[in-house]
């Protein structure tokens, strides 16, 4: 498509899927900020599947201390 004839909101949605491409943790820090306000749900759908998969992982090892310590 010509970016000449993108409309305002193809060019935004444009730039956003490639900034998502480009720097995929930083859907992270969007998905911790919505989270603040939101649910799981949100905060799963905003982080993706990278940034839900350190959750889990940092999750697991938190909790892997928890029980050496105590």
């Amino acid at each position: 498509m010509d970016s000449r004839k993108e409309t305002p909101e193809q060019l935004r949605e444009r730039l956003r899927q490639k900034e998502l491409k480009n720097n995929p943790f930083g859907t992270f820090s969007d998905g911790v900020n919505r989270a603040q306000f939101g649910n799981l749900t949100d905060l799963v759908g905003g982080l993706g599947w990278k940034g839900t998969g350190i959750i889990i992982l940092l999750l697991v090892i938190g909790f892997i201390i928890y029980k050496i310590l105590y």
